[in-house]
């Protein structure tokens, strides 16, 4: 094992990541492909061209093995939802359809009227029945070009599609599945009363396998079946047991925890539960729409000449608390643990004695204080440490605050590229050099700097922002 290089793509939104690493986790190469999906102004919609996808893994698959050498083992992670309709050969039909298109609306709403979100949750885990899941947009093919709809024969998600045409196997595994309300999360199959409601036949799916199993070849490379991204990237994170979470700060803030149930129904939730790649376990995915955006946006217009480097120095000098000042990060609506679109940013409490530094910290304590609300809401007293990664993890005082809010250890990784990691690290578990996952992430993962809780008193500050948030995210 100890000459064995793996190789981990990650296909995020607009760029895809691949990267190769050695038996030890040290990263030998990587190879980052950005592109921009193709958006229709007139009707909204938002495509890729799926054959794209797949030229981008083989160009980064050859470069990296130009430069790193042999690859003994591959994987790959993408985005969920984003939907690929193909003849029988598994030539696309049509472009990509992104997750980010919401043009099945109406579709979302039969589907919710048939359903109801309670029993769609306890099947598929999904607390809410968006435009944006598989079975709407299969329905709204269906419904508004049914001579199309008559002529696909399979249907991909787009790690089934990589997987497809790396290996020529029509595959997939449950992580990427769960957001497809047709995917019975509790029972790991096809949910049939969807796929009978949207038209639907098991022989258009893939045969479903287990994560981390090897399904193939591609130019003599294993190649493993891989999982949604974010749960690749706590995997890379080494967020392997319920006493640790990931939460990624960048433009947004997503938070990752494992459980080992799915939560019971609640109606005003809308906290999606995932297969994990780990067997027996799910995960928690919570999000904040703003968080790095938020600091980006203030630094962008009131403090321009600035970097967030010396914003961070201007924000070390307020008191925790920031003097009074609260603010609420709703640029784009509230979304855990309170769903709010229409809910709105708010700066509260500001007086003459405010400056640059007290706004700068206000937004930095306001994400804080939105993570404490997600864990409060999902975690209990489980998690003992916190795994950070995103832009915002390179801020030392934004690491303490959070630490100090939340009252747990955060820590840093040494690799940046935890999503690619994470799949790497599955690649090697799935040709049998290491046991399980749990056993790679704690043979490889390493952390980088710890910050523990110091001592600073947020709760009046805390208290401040909830009586905030009470009152003003009201639908």
């Amino acid at each position: 094992m100890e000459n064995k290089k793996y190789l981990g793509i990650d296909i995020g939104t607009t760029s895809l990541k691949a990267a190769v690493f050695n038996s030890k986790g040290e990263r030998l190469g990587l190879v980052v492909k950005d592109y921009t999906l193709d958006t229709d102004s007139e009707t909204g919609y938002i495509e890729f061209d799926a054959m794209r996808y797949v030229e981008m893994c083989r160009e980064a698959i050859r470069e990296l093995t130009d430069s790193c050498g042999k690859i003994d083992a591959l994987s790959v992670d993408t985005q969920g939802e984003t939907l690929i309709f193909t003849d029988e050969g598994g030539k696309p039909l049509m472009p990509a359809i992104v997750w980010l298109d919401n043009r099945a609306d109406k579709e979302a709403d039969a589907i919710r009227a048939h359903f109801g979100g309670e029993l769609v949750y306890n099947v598929t885990g999904q607390a809410e029945i968006a435009a944006g899941w598989p079975a709407s947009k299969l329905l709204w093919l269906k419904n508004n070009s049914p001579e199309l709809f008559s002529r696909v024969k399979k249907i991909f998600l787009l790690e089934d599609f990589i997987l497809y045409n790396l290996t020529g196997n029509f595959v997939t595994e449950g992580t990427i599945q769960s957001s497809s309300l047709y995917y019975d999360i509790t029972k790991g199959d096809w949910w049939d009363g969807m796929l009978e409601f949207i038209g639907v036949s098991r022989e258009m799916l893939p045969k479903i396998v287990e994560s981390v199993t090897a399904v193939g070849e591609y130019e003599g490379i294993t190649v493993v079946s891989g999982m949604l991204d974010q749960i690749a990237g706590t995997i890379g994170a080494g967020v392997t047991s319920e006493d640790k979470i990931s939460e990624m700060t960048g433009t947004i803030m997503a938070v990752c925890v494992m459980t080992d149930k799915i939560p019971p129904y609640n109606p005003e939730s809308i906290v999606p539960c995932h297969l994990h790649a780990i067997k027996g376990k799910y995960c928690l995915i919570l999000c904040s729409s703003t968080a790095g955006m938020a600091l980006k946006w203030f630094k962008n217009q009131f403090a321009e000449g600035y970097s967030f480097k010396e914003l961070d120095a201007m924000a070390k000098d307020i008191a925790p608390g920031s003097d009074g000042l609260v603010m609420l990060p709703y640029f784009c609506g509230s979304s855990t643990p309170v769903y709010n679109p229409s809910a709105r940013a708010v700066f509260a409490g500001i007086d003459l004695s405010h400056g640059r530094g007290h706004f700068a910290r206000a937004i930095m304590e306001a994400i804080a204080f939105n993570l404490r609300q997600n864990l409060e809401e999902v975690s209990g007293d489980k998690v003992k440490e916190l795994r950070i990664t995103g832009g915002g993890a390179s801020s030392p005082l934004w690491a303490t605050i959070k630490a100090d809010v939340v009252k747990k250890e955060l820590s840093t990784l040494a690799e940046g590229e935890t999503a690619c990691l994470g799949t790497a690290l599955c690649a090697a578990v799935g040709i049998g050099d290491f046991e399980s996952i749990e056993a790679a992430a704690d043979s490889i993962v390493r952390t980088a700097k710890t910050y523990a809780p110091t001592g600073a008193d947020y709760e009046a500050a805390y208290a401040r922002y909830c009586e905030l948030d009470r009152k003003m995210n009201v639908k």
